[in-house]
Parts: C-alpha cells; structure tokens; sequence
C-alpha cells in the first residue's frame, strides 16, 4: 500500500480499534494460480506471543477458498474504516489561490499473515458464540447462540469451516488532510459535519483528530 509519511498511521490500538469497528475485511488470497477476494466479518484476538493479532472467522464449507489458499505465504485482509470524497470548493484557500483539486479521504488497514484452517466443531462454537455476542450486545434483546435447538446448531457448525491469520504485520494509511494547512482542514470539517451522512461526520471527526476510529464507529 503506497503510504506517503505524512499518512502513515502505525499506533496498534488505533489500528485495532479500526478493525473492531469495521470487523469486514477483504480476505485477498492466492492459489498459485489466481488471486481470490472474499469478504468476511472477523473476530480480533490479542497474540499470546506479542504479534499484532489472531484474526479468526468462518466460512461456508462451500466456499472453496478454505481449500485454495496457500498456507506457504501470507494472505492478506483489508479493512476500511470512513472514507469521503473531498471537494476543493471546502478548502478556504481554494477562494484566494485556486490552486486545488478534489480528492479523497480514506482510513485503510492492512493485516497479513499465514492462513490456517479449522474444523473442530468446539473452535467453531467458541467462534460463532463470541461473534455473535459481539454484534447483538446493542441489540434491545441480544440474540444468543443458546436460543437456536443444539440440533440446529450442530447442523450449522457442519456447513462451516473456521480461518485463523496469526497477523505477522498491521500496517494503517489515514489520508485525512494532513497534508493541508489548518484553515483549510477547518473548512474541510465543517464542510463534511454539515452534510446529512454518518460517514460524512466519522470523516470529520478524523480530520479534526487523526486516528480517533472509536468515533468513527459511532
């Protein structure tokens, strides 16, 4: 990923935060044929060993990917947080010199390491079980694991087949107008808070301080 210094974000807990709050990625694989994309909703766990991340998730077991991949080098996952075109028209220097053009803004992780397969039915259940207590804790009644018959259930943890990256690099680009003079980020910001979208407002949050992908979130 071409990242000019000035994007570069390197932080583990802002790229972590990015990825827990945007949890689909990318999956880009290879075969030694073709490369493969799949996206995929993944779960982040802390490395025993001090790396960046396990990332774990599951797939239909039709899915032939699981089968395809290569284990002998590094897969790679991107996740992309809020991104927004940016207008020169928003930039106040724009009126004086007129000398901008459009462009766009993007927050973009990049996770990569060894992929690795999982079929036992208690890694799977552990999986789904804490995936699903993840996305359904704001729920009004949060919908558990426990509410579909074992049967059901069993019969679901067979049509699935579980994927493991033990992340060897996290690497993050914010390419939020740093690169412009603090009046015109100013006007970038109000430019996009006054727009009626949600990443219209996560953008601006970005711009007025780089990295807060908590905020973004919301």
């Amino acid at each position: 990923m071409y990242s000019p210094a000035q994007f570069v974000e390197s932080r583990p807990e802002v790229l972590q935060q990015l990825l827990q709050a945007h949890p689909l990625g990318l999956l880009i694989t290879h075969d030694g044929q073709e490369v493969e994309a799949n996206p995929i909703p993944w779960h982040l766990d802390p490395d025993p060993a001090g790396g960046p991340g396990i990332l774990r998730a599951h797939v239909a077991r039709a899915n032939p990917v699981w089968q395809r991949a290569r284990r002998d080098v590094d897969s790679l996952v991107v996740f992309q947080g809020p991104q927004c075109y940016i207008s020169p028209n928003w930039y106040p220097s724009k009126a004086i010199t007129h000398q901008e053009v459009p462009t766009w803004n993007y927050c973009m992780v990049h996770a990569r390491g060894r992929f690795q397969v999982h079929e036992d039915a208690a890694w799977l259940l552990d999986l789904i079980t804490r995936l699903s207590d993840t996305h359904e804790q704001n729920q009004a009644q949060p919908w558990s694991v426990n509410d579909a018959p074992k049967a059901y259930i069993d019969k679901m943890l067979a049509a699935i087949v579980g994927i493991e990256i033990v992340l060897t690099s996290l690497t993050g680009k914010w390419k939020v107008s740093q690169n412009k003079k603090e009046v015109d980020r100013h006007g970038v910001v109000a430019a996009l808070r006054s727009l009626e979208s949600q990443e219209a407002r996560a953008m601006a949050d970005q711009v007025a301080a780089p990295g807060l992908t908590s905020r973004a979130a919301r």
